[in-house]
C-alpha cells in the first residue's frame, strides 16, 4: 500500500504468513515469491499504522503544514521478503520515480515503523542502521538490538526481552518458584532469551533452571517427544515457553499425546495473546497459563476507521485494492470475480461488495485487547512527534554543524534520527512514550491468565501488570484472587527441587546438581540458623548455647554447689549438724568441766579443739553457693587455719599425754617443765600462725579468684574457685598433712598406755581417719569436674571433722553421759596404779 506526501513512512507487516518459493532453475526468470495463509490481525496492524497517518494528517496541532504519506510492505513472515521490502523503501520505488527537471518525484521514506520478528529486524538494522535510517519496531523484542553499537538507529515501542526475562523471574519469585523448566525457540529471539535468563537468574538467586530445551522449527517429532516426555518425568511444575505460537501448536499436540498434566504454563509476550491454541482438546492443559502480555492500550476513532475499509471505497490514500480484496475474501469466505477454477462448482460463493462487517464475527473488529497495535501506534507517532520537533528548529539555534537545522527539501534520516532520541509525549490512553540511550520505551506489561469459561470460550482476564518507572524502578502488582489455577487444590503448585531448610538446619549443595537442589543439616550443638534457607549455621555468644531446635542461642545453664539442689542441701545439713554436735558436746564438756574425765584430758586443749572443729563444719558452707571474690579467697584460708588449729590441739595434746607418762616414771618429773598451759597454748598459737603466714602469702602473691569455666561442658558455664596458686594450695595441704603426720605417729607411740587415762589409742585412730580421707582426697578432687570438685572438698572437711570428734569426744561423752562411774578419780587412777604394778 501507497500513499503520497510531503514526507513518507514505511511500514512492515506480516499481512501474510507464509510464503511459497518457485523452483529457480538457470534458465528460468527470476519470479517473486508468492504469499500465502492471510493474517487478518497482521492487516489490522497495518491499518493500525494508515489510521495513524491519516489522524495525524487531520490534526491541526501535530505537523500542521506537513503531509504524511505512507508506504506498507507485507514480509509475508519470510525474512527475505521483509528484507526486500526494507531496501525497496530506503531506495524508492522504481515505478513511481519519475525524474523531472525540477527534480521532483517521490518524497523519501524518512522512518520506518517494523518488522515484526526479532530476526527479521537484526537483518534491516545491520543494512539500514549503515545510513542511520530510524527503525521503530512495534513486535521485536530480542534484547540484543538494545547494543547502540550494532544497531544505532534502532527504536522499539515494546520493551526489550531483557525486561521480559526480568518481568518473568519478578513473578517466580512472587509465587515461591524455585525448579522451572524452560523452552525457547530455534531463533534470535529464543537463543537471546536463553542466556539472559540464565545470567538474570543466577544473579538474582531466584531459582535454578530444571532443563533447558530449544524447540525446533522444523516441527521433528522424535525432538518433540523426546521434550514432552522430558516435561512430564521432571520434578519442575512450572514450564516457561518463549516461542511463537507454531511451536507451541506442534507441542501442545504432543503434550495431549502423552497426557501431561499438572503443569503450569508461562507464556511470553510471543503466544500469551494468541486465540489459534483455544481449542477444546487444548484447553484441559493450557487453562489457568500465566503470561505477559504487551500493554493493551485503546486506540479512540479506530473503529470507525476499520469499519470504512471496502473493497469498492475509492479512498484517497488507499492505492492498492488488491489487498483490501483479499481481506474481503477472507472475512466473508467468498471471492470476487474472476473466481478461481471450480470455486463455484464446490459450493463457493461470489464477493458482491455488498456485504456488511458488522454481521459477521471477525477478530477484525475486537479492538478490546489492541496490543502490537498499540504499539504500531506508539511507533507512528514518536516519529511524526520527532519529525515536528526538527521542523520546528529554530535557525542559528540547531543541533547540527554551524548551529544548523534541517532543511524542509532535504531532509535526512539521520537528523529524524536525532530528534528520535529526544522524544517525549503521552498517548490520549496516559502512557508516556520516551526512549532510553538504547532506544527502548519505558517498559510494561500486562500479567494475563487464560480462564475456561463453561460455554467453551477462552477469556484472557488480566492479573496484574510489571512496569519500570524513571522513580520506583521495577514493580510487580498482581491480584492472586482473580487467578484461576488449573489444578485440584486450585491453588498456586510449589515447584522446588528442594523444600526450603527449616531454622536450625543449613543447605548442603547436592553434588553435580543445581544450587536449588540440596540437603537439609542440622545445625551441630552450639550453632544455630534463625532463617530458612540458611547456607550457614553461626556460632552463640560464648555465654550463649544453641536451643533443642537450634533456632536461636539460649543462656548456658550455669553450674555450682548450690544450697537448693539435693547435694548440696545434703552437704549444708551435714555441717550444721557437725556443728550443732560441736555445740553439743562442748556444752557437755562445760557442764562437766569438773569431773576428772574432763580435767584429766586437758580441758583447756579440748575446749580449743572443739571450737576448731566447729570452725572446721562451719568454714565447709563456704564452699557452698555461687563462688564469690570473697569466698574463693576465704575459703581456702578458713579450711587451712581451722584445721591446722585442730591438728595443733590434738599434737599438742599428744605431745601432752606422753610427756605426763614419761614424767610418772622415775627421773622424767622434769620433762613436765615444757608442756605448761603457757606452752601448750604457744605451741599451738605458733603453728596456727604458721599457717596464717603462708595462707597471706597465698592471697597476697596469686589470689583466688572466681571463674566461669566453659571447658568442661559445652552447654553449661560452672562456676568455680581457681586456686590462683597451685603452690600455694599444696603448701597449706602440705603443712596440714605435715601436722597429722607428726600426730599420728606420735599417739601410735603412745598406743600402749592406760586406756583411762590415755588418749593416744583414739588419737591415733582419728589421725588415721583423717589422713586417709585426704590422701583419698587428692586424686578425687583433681580428677572431679566443676561442682563435683568443690563437693569432695567439703565431703573431705566433713569426713575428717566427724572422724577426729567422733573418735576424740565419742568415748568421752559416752562415759559422761552413759557410765558416770567410771567419771571419777578412783576408777581414773585405779587403772593407772594397776598399770604400774604390772610394769
Amino acid at each position: 500500500m501507497y500513499s503520497h506526501g510531503d514526507v513518507v513512512l514505511g511500514g512492515l507487516f506480516e499481512v501474510h504468513y507464509t510464503s511459497v518459493f518457485p523452483e529457480r532453475t538457470f534458465t528460468s526468470e527470476p519470479q517473486q515469491p508468492s504469499c500465502k495463509g492471510f493474517d487478518i490481525l497482521g492487516f489490522r496492524q497495518a491499518m493500525t499504522m494508515v489510521f495513524a497517518i491519516d489522524e495525524i494528517n487531520n490534526s491541526s496541532n501535530l505537523l500542521p503544514n506537513i503531509t504524511l504519506g505512507y508506504s506498507l510492505f507485507d514480509n509475508c513472515g519470510a525474512l527475505v521478503v521483509g528484507l526486500s521490502g526494507a531496501l525497496s523503501m530506503a531506495s524508492g520505488r522504481e515505478e513511481q520515480f519519475l525524474l523531472q527537471e525540477n527534480c521532483s518525484g517521490t518524497p523519501p521514506i524518512l522512518g520506518i515503523v517494523g518488522d515484526h520478528y526479532s530476526t527479521f529486524s537484526i537483518a534491516m538494522s545491520n543494512v539500514l542502521g549503515l545510513y542511520k535510517m530510524p527503525i521503530v519496531s512495534y513486535f521485536s523484542t530480542c534484547s540484543c538490538l538494545s547494543d547502540r553499537q550494532r544497531f544505532p538507529s534502532f527504536f522499539r515501542t515494546i520493551p526489550s526481552d531483557a525486561f521480559q526475562v526480568r518481568a518473568m523471574i519478578q513473578i517466580l519469585k512472587h509465587f515461591g518458584w524455585t525448579w522451572v523448566g524452560l523452552l525457547v525457540s530455534d531463533d534470535d529471539y529464543g537463543l537471546h532469551v536463553a542466556r539472559s535468563f540464565q545470567s538474570d537468574l543466577a544473579q538474582s538467586g531466584g531459582g535454578c533452571l530444571a532443563y533447558l530445551e530449544v524447540l525446533p522449527w522444523d516441527s521433528d517429532s522424535s525432538e518433540l517427544r523426546r521434550i514432552v516426555h522430558l516435561i512430564k518425568t521432571s520434578t519442575a511444575h512450572v514450564v516457561m515457553v518463549f516461542a511463537h505460537e507454531f511451536h507451541m501448536i506442534h507441542l501442545m499436540e504432543e503434550v495431549v499425546r502423552q497426557n501431561v498434566t499438572g503443569r503450569q504454563w508461562m507464556a511470553s509476550e510471543a503466544w500469551t495473546t494468541t486465540t489459534v491454541l483455544h481449542t477444546p482438546h487444548l484447553m484441559p492443559y493450557l487453562r489457568g497459563t500465566l503470561g505477559i502480555a504487551i500493554r493493551r492500550g485503546e486506540i479512540p476513532g479506530l473503529w470507525d476507521f476499520l469499519l470504512r475499509i471496502h473493497p469498492d471505497q475509492k479512498h484517497d490514500n488507499i492505492y492498492e485494492i488488491s489487498m483490501v480484496r483479499q481481506f474481503w475474501e477472507y472475512t466473508f469466505k467468498c471471492r470476487f470475480a474472476p473466481p478461481p477454477a471450480g470455486w463455484l462448482e464446490a459450493g463457493g460463493t461470489l464477493c458482491t461488495g455488498q456485504e456488511d462487517i458488522k454481521n459477521v464475527e471477525t477478530e477484525f473488529l475486537d479492538l478490546s485487547n489492541l496490543r502490537p497495535e498499540y504499539n504500531v501506534y506508539k511507533a507512528v507517532y514518536a516519529l511524526a512527534y520527532a519529525l515536528d520537533d526538527m521542523l520546528h528548529c529554530v535557525p542559528g539555534s540547531g543541533p547540527f554543524s554551524g548551529n544548523s537545522c534541517a532543511n524542509r527539501q532535504t531532509m535526512e534520516p539521520w537528523q529524524l534520527l536525532y530528534y528520535l532520541q529526544k522524544v517525549n509525549f503521552t498517548t490520549p490512553f496516559g502512557d508516556e512514550v520516551s526512549f532510553d540511550e538504547n532506544g527502548d520505551a519505558l517498559p510494561i506489561y500486562d500479567v494475563m491468565n487464560w480462564l475456561w469459561l463453561p460455554d467453551g470460550r477462552t477469556k484472557l482476564q488480566s492479573v496484574g501488570e510489571v512496569k519500570k518507572s524513571a522513580f520506583k524502578g521495577e514493580e510487580l502488582t498482581i491480584n492472586e484472587d482473580k487467578i484461576f489455577w488449573n489444578f485440584e487444590s486450585r491453588e498456586p503448585p510449589r515447584s522446588v527441587c528442594s523444600e526450603s531448610c527449616p531454622p536450625g538446619t543449613r543447605m548442603a549443595r547436592k553434588k553435580g546438581q543445581p544450587e536449588c537442589c540440596f540437603d537439609c543439616i542440622p545445625c551441630s550443638e552450639g550453632k544455630i540458623s534463625n532463617k530458612t534457607e540458611s547456607m550457614e549455621c553461626t556460632s552463640c555468644p560464648e555465654d550463649f548455647w544453641s536451643s533443642p531446635q537450634r533456632d536461636h542461642c539460649v543462656p548456658k545453664k550455669t553450674e555450682f554447689l548450690s544450697y537448693y539442689e539435693p547435694l548440696g542441701i545434703f552437704l549444708t545439713t551435714a555441717s550444721l549438724l557437725g556443728t550443732f554436735i560441736c555445740a553439743v558436746v562442748l556444752g557437755i564438756f562445760t557442764y562437766h568441766r569438773s569431773t576428772p574425765m574432763v580435767r584429766a584430758n586437758n580441758s583447756e586443749l579440748s575446749f580449743l579443739l572443739l571450737v576448731s572443729l566447729k570452725l572446721c563444719f562451719l568454714c565447709s558452707l563456704l564452699f557452698i553457693g555461687r563462688p564469690r571474690l570473697w569466698t574463693c579467697q576465704l575459703r581456702h584460708a578458713a579450711f587451712g587455719i581451722s584445721f591446722v588449729l585442730s591438728v595443733s590441739c590434738i599434737l599438742v595434746k599428744t605431745m601432752v599425754v606422753l610427756a605426763v607418762f614419761k614424767a610418772s616414771k622415775p627421773g622424767g618429773g622434769g620433762s613436765l617443765k615444757w608442756f605448761g598451759a603457757v606452752q601448750q597454748r604457744g605451741t599451738v598459737l605458733v603453728l596456727t600462725c604458721i599457717q596464717a603466714a603462708i595462707c597471706t602469702a597465698w592471697l597476697v602473691s596469686a589470689s583466688p579468684a572466681p571463674h566461669k569455666n566453659t571447658q568442661y561442658y559445652n552447654d553449661k558455664i560452672v562456676y568455680e574457685c581457681v586456686v590462683g596458686s597451685t603452690v600455694g594450695f599444696a603448701v597449706l595441704l602440705g603443712y596440714i598433712g605435715f601436722l597429722a603426720i607428726l600426730s599420728f605417729l606420735l599417739a601410735f607411740l603412745a598406743r600402749n598406755l592406760p586406756d583411762n587415762f590415755n588418749e593416744a589409742k583414739f588419737i591415733t585412730f582419728s589421725m588415721l581417719i583423717f589422713c586417709a580421707v585426704w590422701v583419698a582426697f587428692i586424686p578425687a578432687y583433681v580428677n572431679s569436674p566443676g561442682k563435683y570438685a568443690d563437693a569432695v572438698e567439703v565431703f573431705a572437711i566433713l569426713a575428717s571433722s566427724f572422724g577426729l570428734l567422733v573418735a576424740l569426744f565419742g568415748p568421752k561423752c559416752y562415759t559422761i553421759l552413759l557410765r558416770p562411774e567410771r567419771n571419777t578419780k578412783k576408777a581414773i587412777m585405779g587403772r593407772g596404779q594397776s598399770y604400774k604394778a604390772n610394769t
